[in-house]
């Protein structure tokens, strides 16, 4: 039986990234994709708990000799949704790997906790599936991908072949700079957000607010973080944890609340 490819994003299923992703691992097997109907950035591991959420079939492609069959279904839910209805309702099997992506932007860092693109490997990952977003320093509507295909080939049919360890998934970022230097192995990076929201004045009195604000890192200058790996050229590869335990903390709080 042909490997069963699960792919999801944040940017909707009409996004470049995701369509670029899903011709990049045709030839690895069957494609399946589950993807918002529109943009859901930041999403995080958000589920629609207060609204019905709908699909709609898009497309079936058949396979051929060298390309696996492609089937794309719309959701009008998150991310997560997405990737929660395809497990329960959508999907003819089990899938062999979860894919997420390719992000019109980069998920170094700790901004991989508000990362939509990084809540699909995450649930994949609850779901106990081999679990990879792909993320991209290019973030135009219409950027070309291609130059990341080896990257990401590799990845996935490294992840097809040895699989990945319990509760454990992959955050790949690719950085916008041709010719790649090469690929780091990554712990997360550390820093904060500043300036996160404009102000404005509504026509009709008050105030309102835009997302915005500018990432500082507390650790650029060190080498085994995914952001210095990212901004000096390397594919950052960094494999996240579902188990968020500070174990080194426990002993110390078994002490102080007796």
């Amino acid at each position: 039986m042909d490997k069963l490819i699960f792919i999801s994003n944040d940017d909707g299923y009409e996004a470049e990234g995701l369509k670029q992703l899903v011709e990049m691992v045709r030839e690895l097997g069957d494609v399946f994709v589950v993807a918002p109907d529109g943009g859901r950035s930041g999403a995080s591991m958000s589920i629609s708990s207060h609204t019905p959420v709908q699909n709609t079939f898009i497309l079936h492609e058949a396979g051929t000799a060298d390309r696996g069959c492609l089937t794309v279904w719309a959701c009008s839910g998150t991310p997560n949704d997405c990737t929660k209805m395809a497990f329960e309702k959508l999907l003819p099997r089990r899938p062999d790997v979860v894919l997420s992506g390719i992000n019109h932007g980069d998920n170094c860092a700790v901004n991989a906790h508000y990362s939509g693109t990084m809540s699909v490997a995450l649930e994949g990952c609850i779901k106990h599936v081999p679990s990879i977003a792909f993320s991209s320093g290019r973030t135009d509507t219409f950027a070309d991908f291609g130059y990341m295909k080896e990257w990401v080939l590799k990845v996935v049919r490294m992840v097809l072949a040895e699989g990945l360890p319990k509760e454990v998934c992959l955050n790949v970022n690719v950085p916008d700079v041709e010719p790649l230097k090469g690929v780091r192995i990554c712990k997360m990076g550390m820093g904060d957000w500043h300036e996160e929201w404009q102000e404005r004045d509504h026509p009709r009195g008050g105030k309102y607010y835009w997302i915005a604000g500018y990432y500082a890192p507390f650790d650029k200058h060190d080498e085994a973080t995914d952001t210095w790996a990212f901004e000096h050229g390397y594919v950052a590869v960094t494999p996240l944890q579902l188990d968020m335990t500070a174990y080194g903390t426990m002993a110390h709080l078994r002490e102080v609340l007796r």
